[in-house]
């Protein structure tokens, strides 16, 4: 049973948690949800990423656990803005904004390793004592099991051989990145080891994709909707775990870089060998997964995501694979009102 005890919050799935953890902290991923007044408009502009409002919403109400500090991640204009109102919102707050890279090249990768040997001297000063190598070590092996447990979980419960229903999967999705490492693995492994029967829900398969889903409920919509999810890349979503590669032959820190530089993109990566990549690698995993269509969800205002849908839509078209596009706002509400499209969606891919 592990004894951390204080949170660091975070926002972005690049996020470095291992050396959070090997900190002696807890990372706790502030996902857009709860009943937190809508109160970030009067700091941020209204045509912002209702993601990074949402999130502010929930520090200007409190509706935090107790956090030792703030890692942001350096990935957009929207996050950026989020960590200056963050400040002005909660000046006490330790925090600290790492520059994340849009690229994986060899000049990425390294400017990469210095910001996460920045962080770690960092965390290193918030918690007055210096993080062992070991300890870092220990971290990254810690949440390469976690991602082994939930790529594998998600794997039956994409393919139908358990009956956990994806609402649950999300659920556990959220738990593995706000609740104690150790606890979490344990309850992996005992749904691992459970015999459950074969599931036979019913629903026309679909791969889904696109920025933040945090709410289980807005899975249930889908299923009600007639939609059988076998498959996503989202970034509260399977996006999140990818295991880090360790190399005997480069420091922890370059290749925590690395693996993180390298994982699935979101749609601020770019690949200049390959324009439009990110619509490449969506239509083959669409493909892969044997869906019949594709949903995107995008959140309002999200710039990389919007820039990059005209390439997306072109490559789903190019593979004859039928899309839909929704547009939220870190609402189930905002969902909800689409179900018609959504309904109408599905019942063409009959």
């Amino acid at each position: 049973m592990s004894d951390q005890k204080e949170y660091i919050g975070f926002a972005c799935a690049y996020t470095p948690l291992p050396v959070i953890y090997a900190a002696g902290y807890t990372p706790y991923r502030i996902l857009p949800m709860g009943d937190s007044p809508d109160q970030a408009g009067h700091i941020l502009h209204d045509n912002l990423c209702p993601h990074i409002k949402r999130i502010l919403d929930r520090a200007i109400n409190n509706d935090l656990p107790d956090l030792a500090g703030v890692v942001f991640m350096n990935s957009c204009d929207a996050m950026r803005r989020l960590a200056d109102a963050w400040h002005r919102v909660r000046p006490d707050d330790n925090m600290i904004l790492l520059d994340l890279p849009a690229s994986a090249d060899v000049f990425s990768i390294s400017y990469f390793t210095g910001e996460i040997l920045r962080l770690i001297e960092t965390v290193s000063k918030w918690s007055g004592k210096k993080i062992k190598t070991a300890k870092i070590e220990y971290g990254i092996l810690l949440y390469n099991q976690i991602a082994d447990y939930m790529n594998e979980l998600a794997g039956k419960i994409y393919a139908g051989k358990t009956n956990v229903e994806c609402s649950l999967m999300q659920d556990l999705f959220n738990r593995s990145v706000t609740g104690l490492p150790d606890t979490f693995i344990e309850e992996a492994r005992n749904l691992l080891s459970e015999n459950r029967r074969d599931k036979t829900e019913e629903g026309v398969p679909v791969f889904l994709f696109g920025h933040v889903l945090p709410d289980p409920e807005a899975f249930m919509l889908f299923q009600s909707c007639g939609a059988k999810i076998i498959g996503d890349d989202l970034c509260t979503g399977s996006r999140m775990f990818n295991p880090v590669a360790t190399d005997d032959k480069k420091g922890f820190a370059e290749s925590l870089a690395k693996s993180l530089l390298l994982r699935p993109p979101c749609a601020r990566t770019i690949d200049s060998a390959i324009p439009g990549k990110i619509g490449k690698i969506m239509i083959s995993k669409a493909k892969e997964s044997g869906a019949r269509g594709a949903i995107a969800h995008v959140v309002k205002f999200c710039d990389p995501y919007l820039s990059r849908l005209p390439s997306i839509r072109e490559e789903f078209q190019k593979a004859g694979m039928p899309l839909l596009v929704l547009e939220g706002d870190c609402t189930l509400r905002s969902i909800g009102q689409q179900q018609t499209r959504i309904e109408a969606f599905i019942e063409m891919l009959k």
